[in-house]
């Protein structure tokens, strides 16, 4: 026997009971549909041990009014009685459209995509977001490829106006990089970080994941939001046999382009759409294969124990580690002291969100240019170590091979679906087997 949970078949996504089997160094989510059989998916391999890992936290339930529990969890989303987590970074979708046709995508983006939504529809969304969750989460703006609206200056205007202090934009960077102005055009408008996607260091893992040579590009892209005063995080998307070997590269990268990358976030790749049949297990490249790969790959520079479960959402669902870059390329550890949740909880047992987000968002802003400070000063010396510091994490996103529904209880990104309800990422973008949607496609 393993500890119990449940889940939802991968061929009727009806829900079903499951388990975590300890299986040597693997945990194995196990699930029997009565009408389609037994599934099997390894969640995590090898060290740290997941009872090790795991950290006590309180629940902290959203202070809204909650959608119905006719069917119940996962059915009922909105977020439902059940949900165990507030949120910390809410997403908005401005736009079905994408300049790219990338065979890795959470959004099925640019197929048959209909009108992007109105100005006041999203502002329907944010009051949504405002009502739900409050003003002090993260606000991403995401897609599709948000920057092919041209009113995108607009849009992140308005959340401003709203009263959200931190919005990011979620992007491929293509705009970014053609048009030397475009950073900051979004800059003034409030924009304060971009999520950059940004797979590798060499060209073949973008023609494999994004279907064209990108690098270049890239570099552009982030040029262009150093001048316009704008911080970066590089979002990499890990597709086993691919990019995995990579991951040193891009971290060492990253340092290098310091201090306007503030910092990696890795999204091991998630089985959305059709797969009429479950992933092999080298397809599944797990939280501690990747810490694993942290280490041997950047030769000890950043180790497995600098990495920290969440305080936030459930522990097989991401790591984080902070550093501090030190002169000659050094790194010293600081995640002991920093917050314990992707979200950056700064207290035990995920009190304090308000605080938490607040946070993330210094560390993920461009660092301030341009003010004068006598050098001895308290908040020089402040400024200047934030310039400094660096952050590394992960999230391990679910598809409908993997769900966990007490992992998805736990999730603390959510997404405004069109009907204004607020969904869990993993179940928005959850699909069959055979391709069908539990939430994306349902409309007002």
């Amino acid at each position: 026997m393993g500890d119990a949970t449940e889940s939802l078949c991968p061929r009727c996504l009806a829900r079903i009971p499951a388990e975590r089997h300890h299986q040597g160094d693997e945990v194995v989510l196990v699930k029997r549909c009565p009408e389609h059989g037994e599934f099997r998916t390894t969640v995590w391999r090898g060290g740290p041990s997941l009872s090790g890992w795991s950290r006590p936290k309180t629940p902290v339930r959203a202070s809204v009014d909650h959608a119905g529990t006719e069917r119940g969890c996962p059915f009922d989303c909105g977020i439902c009685p059940e949900h165990r987590q507030q949120s910390c970074t809410v997403l908005l979708e401005i736009t079905g459209r994408c300049n790219l046709a990338c065979p890795v995508c959470f959004a099925d983006a640019g197929a048959q995509a209909g009108p992007d939504p109105s100005l006041p529809v999203i502002e329907e969304w944010y009051r949504t977001a405002l009502h739900k969750s409050g003003p002090h989460n993260i606000v991403q703006l995401s897609g599709g490829e948000p920057t092919l609206r041209d009113d995108l200056p607009a849009v992140i205007a308005l959340g401003r106006e709203l009263g959200f202090p931190f919005i990011q934009v979620n992007t491929n960077g293509v705009r970014l990089a053609a048009d030397r102005d475009y950073a900051g055009e979004l800059k003034r408008a409030g924009l304060f970080s971009v999520f950059l996607q940004f797979d590798g260091t060499e060209d073949r893992i973008y023609r494999a994941i994004r279907g064209r040579s990108l690098f270049l590009e890239k570099l552009l892209a982030i040029e262009h939001c150093a001048a316009a005063g704008l911080g970066v995080v590089l979002v990499s998307t890990l597709v086993p046999g691919v990019n995995t070997g990579n991951v040193g590269a891009i971290l060492n990268l990253a340092l290098e382009l310091g201090p306007v990358v503030r910092g990696v976030h890795f999204q091991p790749a998630a089985y959305f759409g059709r797969h009429p049949e479950p992933p092999p297990g080298d397809a599944r490249f797990t939280l501690p294969d990747l810490m694993r790969a942290i280490e041997e790959q950047t030769g000890g520079l950043m180790r497995m124990g600098h990495f920290r479960p969440p305080g936030c959402e459930h522990p097989l669902c991401s790591f984080h580690g902070n550093f501090l870059r030190l002169p000659g390329g050094g790194l010293r550890p600081l995640t002991e002291h920093a917050p314990a949740c992707c979200c950056g909880t700064p207290e035990p047992e995920n009190k304090g969100t308000g605080r938490a987000v607040s946070f993330v968002a210094r560390q993920w802003a461009a660092p301030a240019a341009g003010e004068t400070r006598e050098p001895a000063s308290l908040d020089a010396f402040l400024e200047d170590f934030r310039t400094n510091t660096f952050a590394v994490s992960a999230m391990a996103f679910q598809d409908v091979w993997n769900l966990d529904l007490e992992r998805v209880r736990e999730c603390c990104i959510h997404v405004v679906s069109p009907d204004g309800r607020m969904i869990p990422f993993c179940l928005y973008n959850l699909t069959s087997a055979e391709g069908a949607p539990l939430y994306r496609r349902r409309a007002c």
